[in-house]
């Protein structure tokens, strides 16, 4: 070996030793890896509506969130969905009405600025459905520019064309509330009350409260939302109380025990919401639960409050095991069994919403969270599934019943045209994202490449098989998913760089040498978009234009993707792109923290596309060990 591949040999074995020890260090005591998941500050801004609302502000440090909020405007005057995205109208006016409802005044600077970004941007009547919504709440906005959701549609047979269960499962647990609250269209009286009579561009004399129109064939449903509001004018909407007592079950039934729904916060705040609309109290163990449940989703600090929109300690701890055996930990080690035994121990063993649609499956997959047995999801569960494979635990006859059971749910998943979705299959009714409300075109949940490529390279990683004719139609999909400049679509991280490495590293365990066109193909679209600093990144705005495909500031999380796909190409092909993965092993090196963690102020993660944003605060950890764990194994 030469002395120069010795010295970068020694460099990488200690980058890997000093973020290794950084990882052990944050593991939870009972096993697990959790860190924080940021997203836009509505998530928080929501919350204090909540509060409001529930006359529960007082008994929560909410004057913290006023700081918060402030260290989250940029220079620009507004708020992000995402960093440097520049200001985003939505989210500048929820922050704008949770400072308001804190008793900041509207002659504030921090204020005065955020205004004049908000009326540049359109105002009030330009913003979503969601942020028209909880203004509506406190009288800030008129009920009549919201779209109605009429209750029988709660009534509708799971046989029937459309239902409830057409909807993802994150539309769904948000939408069931907001059948009740939308119904009963309150004006909730608040302490210090507010209006918001400055942030309407053409003067709130002047507003239309009319749904906004595409001059499609869309428009369509405005004709029958008007239709919806002259039965309710009225009084003469069919199955009106049948449908919300079918609501008020169906969100009762969802709760768990530690007060969740959904495990996500739109579906807890609407939840509470709904219940708070049917007069249920503030002291009810139902609404204590919810809103400690809330509690649970917010992270203090001496200065700081804010909520999470989910908390990822299932998705964590998963790679976090994956990155430290790939690194060169043993399998075996005390802090890789305890957090492979907490995995088990989440195993969800109880029948969701997804046997609605899937008739077949029996349970036994995984969540993201720490609770949420009805929601469990594909991706989730094939990571789990990879990260016990690799572990040596105690009962490995009890871990080996665990993953088949898994791989089984999953199997049972697969949706018609031959991918996986995340939570539901053949969720994918299209026209459904083009109803007013639905303006944040995220309420279905098709099969996706990165979804699917995760699957396949759960088989191939675990020596796992399904039925032949089942895993060339999921082969065969991906193919077809491949984009002509040789990259694939990340649905669940940002985004054509997260979409390929994941689908590299799926193929180059699966038939590499039919697939070995399409790997090359998908190889050589990352060398080609590397950055001049070796590393990779890619903007949230390549969802909104193509064109800004793999482009972006470097990050370590999307450098990680990057190497890992390239090494998994390579080792598949026999041809390794050696000087780009060296340029982007160089990169990691250059840019870790003498702790051995990395830092990155770009999202990374997506929870809808074009809409709304995530930064795993562990992704710029687990990934970079494990491209460098990967990269020493070549290296050997």
């Amino acid at each position: 070996m030469q002395t120069q591949d010795r010295v970068k040999v020694k460099q990488v074995t200690e980058a890997i030793a000093a973020s290794q020890k950084h990882l052990l260090s944050i593991q939870q005591p009972d096993g697990y890896w959790w860190a924080e998941l940021e997203s836009n500050v509505t998530i928080t801004a929501e919350a204090v509506l909540l509060h409001k609302i529930w006359g529960t502000d007082k008994t929560r440090p909410l004057h913290k969130v006023e700081t918060y909020l402030r260290s989250q405007q940029r220079e620009h005057g507004g708020w992000e969905l995402f960093y440097g995205d520049g200001g985003e109208l939505s989210t500048t006016v929820e922050a704008y009405m949770a400072l308001r409802l804190l008793g900041v005044p509207a002659t504030d600077p921090a204020l005065i600025k955020a205004k004049s970004l908000i009326l540049q941007k359109g105002g009030i009547s330009k913003t979503r459905i969601f942020t028209k919504l909880h203004l509506a709440l406190i009288g800030c906005y008129n009920w009549r520019g919201l779209p109605s959701l009429p209750p029988w549609v709660m009534l509708l047979p799971d046989n029937f064309p459309f239902n409830i269960y057409e909807l993802s499962s994150w539309a769904r647990s948000s939408t069931v509330p907001l059948l009740i609250v939308f119904d009963r269209k309150p004006v909730f009286e608040i302490d210090n009350p507010i209006n918001l009579d400055e942030l309407y561009a053409e003067g709130v004399n002047n507003v239309k409260w009319e749904l906004p129109k595409n001059g499609d064939w869309s428009d369509i449903f405005n004709i029958l939302d008007d239709g919806f509001k002259l039965a309710e004018s009225f009084n003469f909407v069919p199955f009106r109380n049948e449908g919300i007592k079918a609501a008020e079950k169906w969100i009762l039934e969802r709760q768990e025990a530690t007060g969740d729904w959904g495990g996500i916060i739109p579906a807890m705040l609407n939840s509470l919401l709904a219940l708070k609309c049917l007069d249920y109290d503030a002291n009810d163990p139902i609404i204590y639960r919810g809103l400690k449940a809330v509690d649970n989703f917010a992270i203090e600090t001496e200065n700081n409050y804010c909520v999470q929109p989910c908390v990822s300690p299932v998705w964590d701890t998963a790679w976090a095991i994956r990155a430290l055996i790939d690194s060169g930990f043993p399998a075996y080690h005390p802090a890789i069994v305890k957090a492979g035994e907490w995995l088990i121990d989440k195993q969800i063993l109880n029948y969701g919403d997804w046997n609605v649609k899937n008739k077949q499956g029996k349970p036994g997959a995984w969540a993201f969270e720490f609770d949420n047995r009805f929601y469990p999801d594909v991706d989730d569960s094939a990571v789990v599934v990879m990260a016990l494979h690799q572990t040596k635990l105690p009962n490995e006859a009890l871990k080996k019943q665990a993953m088949n059971r898994a791989l089984n749910w999953i199997a049972s998943m697969q949706c018609k045209p031959g991918g996986w979705a995340a939570f539901d299959i053949d969720n994918d009714q299209e026209w459904l994202n083009s109803v007013p409300y639905g303006d944040l075109k995220a309420m279905i949940d098709p099969n996706t490449a990165d979804v699917t490529a995760r699957v396949i390279e759960m088989l191939g990683a675990c020596n796992l098989s399904i039925q032949p004719d089942k895993l060339e139609k999921s082969l065969d999909y991906l193919i077809n998913e491949q984009e002509n400049e040789g990259c694939w679509f990340g649905r669940w991280g940002v985004n054509y760089i997260y979409g390929t490495s994941g689908v590299l590293s799926a193929l180059a365990l699966i038939n590499p040498q039919k697939y070995r066109p399409n790997i090359e193909q998908g190889a050589a679209w990352l060398v080609k978009v590397q950055n001049s600093d070796g590393g990779w990144g890619e903007t949230c705005f390549s969802y909104n234009d193509p064109s800004l495909k793999g482009k972006g500031d470097s990050t370590a999380s999307q450098t990680a993707w990057a190497l890992i796909g390239l090494i998994a190409a390579g080792e598949a092909t026999g041809k390794m792109p050696f000087d780009s993965i060296e340029k982007g092993v160089n990169y990691l090196l250059e840019t870790q923290q003498a702790d051995g963690t990395w830092d990155e102020s770009y999202f990374t993660g997506t929870g809808f596309p074009c809409h709304f944003y995530l930064k795993y605060h562990l992704y710029q950890q687990y990934f970079p060990l494990m491209a460098l764990g990967r990269y020493h194994r070549i290296k050997k």
